[in-house]
């Protein structure tokens, strides 16, 4: 049976360029792939064309002889059908490179087929600080326990002297093949971990993975300003990567600890202060603290209610990594006096008695609102 056109077989025109190529390729490719076509016996035969004009296609060297002799270039020994038939192995590692790299880690590998230097992993560490330093920013200084590179070593993982030896299980590549089916699959390497080479005298300090373990003092930097729930990264303060590979990153989140006074809402402050009842009925003032460490008095006028708010401008936090400031908000609570004597009891008798509507308005309206409402 003579040969469908290559650019036919994945639908694609001879002036298509690389990213068009692909895309028509992962297209048919998961289409025709035997796992998804169990019952249709024609697939297999599909998706070998598939990829036989995948691979003659994608490498410039091949497209261009095909373009110029077609199926001919390939034949009396090339890499032809029989060609792709006894390197359909190492075909298929590069096609599910090509589908998959970008999701299990295919592009991070070496020109050997070998993985990389493992990374480190990145490490949290939670750190509480007050309100008050919250507003002034300042440096602390923290231990991080983590893994850092041996120093006997220095992250070979072999003892001083000698050297890592060839797995003997891949030979070297990280990477061994295993038959399924109609092809051969290739996965990582069980007994180097794609690394493709394994220690054979360890280093007696580390044991051979590279890394110990030691209490690291760290200086972090936060900003006046910052917020609860903020999270810092250190870059490259992580643990220490793999035989040299290199660190993960180190994360602080902050939290900022309950306040006696003050509630935060983003740059404003908020503080209620209880105030008497002849207080509130007469007016007067009262002295309140403010997050920069001075004080301020609040002027209440008389016949101030429950709820009243004053508003302090600048007085509240600094946004961070620029020049504005919020306010300070105090809100008023008229306490109900308590474990009154007698004499303030018949005082307030007394002023009961002399009440009107003009000093209570709230409640005689709403009162008056209350015997509407049943007699409608």
């Amino acid at each position: 049976m003579e040969k469908r056109d290559f650019y036919e077989v994945l639908g694609v025109t001879q002036t298509c360029d690389g990213t068009e190529l692909k895309a028509a390729y992962r297209k048919l490719a998961m289409r025709f792939h035997p796992d998804r076509n169990a019952g249709d016996p024609s697939a297999e035969g599909k998706f070998k064309e598939v990829n036989e004009a995948y691979e003659t296609l994608r490498h410039p060297q091949k497209r261009a002889a095909y373009d110029r002799f077609g199926h001919a270039a390939f034949e009396n020994g090339g890499n032809g059908a029989g060609g792709f038939q006894a390197d359909f192995a190492s075909s298929m590692s590069s096609v599910f490179d090509d589908i998959f790299g970008d999701f299990m880690g295919g592009g991070r590998r070496s020109g050997n087929g070998r993985s990389s230097r493992e990374r480190g992993s990145d490490l949290r560490y939670n750190m509480e600080i007050t309100l008050e330093e919250a507003f002034v920013g300042k440096t602390a200084e923290i231990e991080v326990p983590a893994k850092v590179t041996c120093g006997t070593c220095s992250g070979s993982g072999s003892r001083p002297g000698s050297s890592p030896k060839v797995c003997p299980s891949c030979e070297g590549h990280g990477r061994v093949r295993a038959a399924q089916g109609f092809f051969s699959i290739e996965r990582t390497c069980p007994t180097c971990h794609g690394r493709g080479e394994v220690i054979a005298d360890p280093c007696p300090e580390c044991s051979g993975s590279g890394r110990t373990t030691e209490e690291r003092k760290l200086s972090v930097n936060i900003p006046a300003g910052i917020e609860d729930g903020t999270r810092i990264r250190l870059a490259n303060e992580g643990e220490a990567g793999l035989r040299g590979g290199p660190a993960g990153d180190l994360y602080i989140f902050l939290s900022i600890s309950p306040h006696e006074f003050f509630q935060r809402d983003g740059a404003d402050i908020f503080c209620r202060v209880p105030i008497s009842v002849t207080t509130a009925a007469l007016g007067g003032e009262f002295e309140v603290p403010t997050i920069d460490g001075g004080k301020t008095r609040v002027r209440v006028p008389d016949g101030a209610q429950t709820g009243k708010q004053f508003r302090l401008k600048n007085k509240g936090m600094p946004v961070m990594r620029t020049n504005k400031v919020g306010d300070m908000y105090i809100q008023v609570v008229v306490e109900t006096p308590c474990n009154l004597s007698r004499r303030q009891r018949e005082l307030l008798e007394e002023f009961e008695k002399a009440s009107s509507a003009e000093t209570h308005p709230e409640s005689t309206g709403f009162l008056a609102r209350v015997r509407d409402f049943f007699s409608a």
